[in-house]
This record gives structure tokens, C-alpha cells and sequence, in this order.
């Protein structure tokens, strides 16, 4: 993929912001435990951690603020779901990243050995 295309199809502050949110431990953990994409009330997430509901309530606030979680009311309790779209995105840009380092790795051991 050219760094033309790459720019024209990767929102670079969208994806600063998801990796950002990704960067806390917490939240990795959360999103882990939300990858079998099936929807999860806050006392299940909170099970087996040391972290209060309401410090977890605002990790998923967080998550939910960049696109990764969404959440359902069910009767008098909300469930998380994790939105796998925006992870997609990040694995695409970083196959994008990947290649241009393949790339100039390549020509660098080109100039290298001439």
C-alpha cells in the first residue's frame, strides 16, 4: 500500500486516541475479557480484579468514548459489548506501518550489500 492510499484511508487522531486508551493496563484487561463479544454486566467485569465497579464503569466510559464498547440497558443493569471495528482499523494501520518498515529494512540491506 503507498503512503498516499495509507493517509487517505487511516484517521491518524482517531487511532492515537484507541491506542491511547488501550495503553492502560485496566482497560486491556477489559477489552480481553470483552472479546468474546458477548454482552457483560459490570459485576462480571469486576470479578476476580482488586478494581471497584465505578473505576471499572469509568474504564468502559473511556472505551466506549473511542468506539471499542458499547453498551445495552437490560432491565436494571447495563451490559458492555465490545465493538471490534475500531481494532480492525488499528490492525490494518499497523499492517500498513509493518510493510513501510519492511520496505525500508529492505532498501537498507540493498545499500548495504552494494
Amino acid at each position: 500500500m503507498s503512503r498516499n492510499k495509507s493517509s487517505a484511508v487511516f484517521k491518524n487522531e482517531e487511532q492515537a486516541h484507541i491506542f491511547a486508551a488501550l495503553g492502560d493496563p485496566n482497560r486491556l484487561s477489559l477489552v480481553a475479557k470483552l472479546i468474546d463479544r458477548k454482552p457483560h454486566s459490570i459485576s462480571a467485569l469486576t470479578a476476580g480484579t482488586k478494581i471497584t465497579r465505578q473505576a471499572i464503569t469509568k474504564h468502559l466510559t473511556v472505551l466506549e468514548g473511542v468506539g471499542l464498547v458499547t453498551n445495552i440497558k437490560e432491565g436494571r443493569e447495563r451490559l458492555y459489548l465490545l465493538d471490534p471495528k475500531p481494532l480492525e482499523s488499528l490492525q490494518e494501520y499497523l499492517d500498513v506501518i509493518a510493510a513501510q518498515w519492511d520496505e525500508a529494512l529492505n532498501n537498507l540491506k540493498t545499500f548495504v550489500e552494494e
